[in-house]
């Protein structure tokens, strides 16, 4: 699969991924604390977590989720008891002085707050000092304790079950934006994910749908150890809870940043507003961009021993197939039944019409991009086959071997289930996003009798006996072997060993 070249590739390291090494220091260090001051902080943080819930329950008796109450003494003692609560929750956890810089404008200026990066549960620190509302999903509701604390800063909830979820919660924040100041502000992490702060990746859309002026807010852990960040990659929940209450001090700085207001433009295009207020924010965290989104994580962590070696083409079809509405909804049984209609072709090659036809879609300017990744002979006319091996890939990205099965399906010979060794060049080059496959190191590796094809079973037990499968026995360009460093060489610059 060939890349449209119709937008540079800008992933960095990956953001999903986070490794913690240890000095011999640092592990004296943490071992000293572990006994010593980690259990009285963790007690004391425990203990303000209690005292803070009664005063949130007591607030959020009778309130209604959509209209807001009128201002009263009961509820300004009760605001003031759980900043107070809440600050002093942070300091018992090592976060003694937190700078703030710039000032934070009233509702009625700006009702939302975009928020960035996104990389821990220590992010709610701002949330709890400012009292704003969030966008969190409903289950949060019932965590014991906490999920009381959230209620009380009347949360938008998105209903996951709900297959109308996403318009709601859209247009519960619009209206809690265009409310003049009425409603708290709602306090967004546009990156939809936790990440490892080395860049800013895509941002959702939902903050900036009202076309209303945001002010923009970014997040700085200044410590020397990264104990914070909480990627899908790394530490667990716990373990970091562990790690920062063994530091003798977390330092966090909180920017306001000027107010964005967006232009004609920008209010029509949501997806451009986002970007400019993403570009902006990461200028001023001196962070790069990253053009992969919370929709993109599965393919950046794809692991085993056919994981994705080069995701940017990948990661350009798995965009398109998105805008084209092809991922949402995908099942298992959706790309059987694909894989079918396609073997049923035999390799026939299809025009951007016959396309459009299989996949029973208009012709549009993206169903062309896709289109023209397939077209490996710049003639208009692809192999189909092709195209359901990247769908199941960016579909299950953490399965390679459930798409090298269904791939095996489209191509094996019907009498002896054999295919041959062109055939599973290409399917290799998609599923590893490599170019110029070569099997001849396989082939010669193989014990059978038969030259130059294989079977599914005969892979699988071979790939079974090789755990560095490709590493040893694939040849392609930008292979690992033919590299100074250790890890393959892609765009992404991906270089931890999964």
């Amino acid at each position: 699969m060939k890349s449209s070249n119709s937008r540079p590739c800008r992933v960095g390291t990956n953001p999903f991924v986070h490794d913690l090494k240890f000095t011999v220091t640092e592990k004296i260090k943490i071992g000293l604390m572990s006994v010593t001051v980690f259990p009285v902080r963790l007690l004391l943080v425990s203990f303000f977590m209690l005292l803070g819930w009664p005063f949130a329950f007591a607030a959020s008796l009778r309130r209604s989720d959509f209209v807001i109450e009128q201002p009263s003494l009961w509820m300004s003692f009760i605001d003031l008891s759980l900043r107070v609560i809440m600050r002093a929750l942070w300091f018992c956890g090592g976060f003694h002085w937190i700078k703030v810089k710039g000032e934070r404008v009233a509702p009625s200026e700006a009702p939302i707050l975009t928020v960035a990066p996104h990389s821990s549960y220590f992010d709610a620190i701002p949330v709890t000092m400012t009292m704003c509302s969030i966008v969190t999903k409903l289950e949060s509701r019932s965590i014991p304790v906490w999920g009381t604390l959230i209620s009380y800063i009347r949360p938008v909830y998105v209903f996951r079950s709900d297959q109308d979820s996403r318009r709601k919660t859209v247009e519960e924040i619009k209206r809690r934006a265009q409310s003049g100041g009425e409603w708290p502000q709602i306090m967004i992490f546009p990156e939809g994910t936790c990440t490892n702060r080395s860049g800013l990746i895509l941002y959702k859309a939902g903050a900036f749908i009202p076309g209303l002026p945001v002010q923009p807010v970014v997040l700085r852990y200044p410590n020397k150890l990264d104990t914070i960040s909480w990627t899908w990659r790394g530490p667990g929940a716990f373990k970091i809870l562990w790690l920062t209450l063994c530091q003798p001090h977390n330092p966090l700085e909180i920017e306001y940043l000027p107010i964005y207001t967006p232009s004609n433009e920008e209010k029509e295009n949501p997806a451009l507003f986002a970007n400019n207020v993403r570009k902006l924010m990461a200028k001023a965290l001196d962070v790069p961009l990253t053009d992969l989104s919370f929709d993109d994580r599965e393919i950046s962590l794809s692991r085993g021993p056919l994981r994705i070696h080069d995701y940017s083409s990948l990661l350009e079809f798995h965009q398109l197939v998105c805008r084209l509405g092809l991922r949402a909804g995908r099942t298992d049984e959706g790309l059987e039944e694909q894989a079918r209609r396609a073997r049923k072709l035999q390799g026939d090659r299809l025009s951007l019409e016959d396309f459009a036809q299989f996949l029973n879609l208009p012709v549009t300017d993206t169903l062309t991009q896709v289109h023209s990744l397939f077209d490996q002979h710049e003639d208009g006319q692809i192999d189909v086959r092709q195209y359901v091996v990247a769908l199941s890939t960016v579909y299950q990205p953490l399965k390679s071997m459930e798409t090298l099965k269904l791939a095996f399906k489209m191509y094996e010979n019907e009498e002896n289930g054999y295919v041959i060794k062109e055939d599973l060049a290409a399917i290799f080059e998609i599923m590893l996003g490599v170019k110029k496959v070569e099997l001849s190191g396989l082939f010669s590796s193989l014990d059978g009798p038969h030259a130059a094809k294989i079977t599914y079973d005969e892979l699988h037990h071979f790939i079974e006996q090789h755990p560095l499968f490709v590493q040893d026995n694939l040849d392609f360009e930008n292979h690992p072997r033919n590299s100074c460093i250790s890890k393959p060489k892609s765009c992404n610059g991906h270089s931890k060993d999964d």
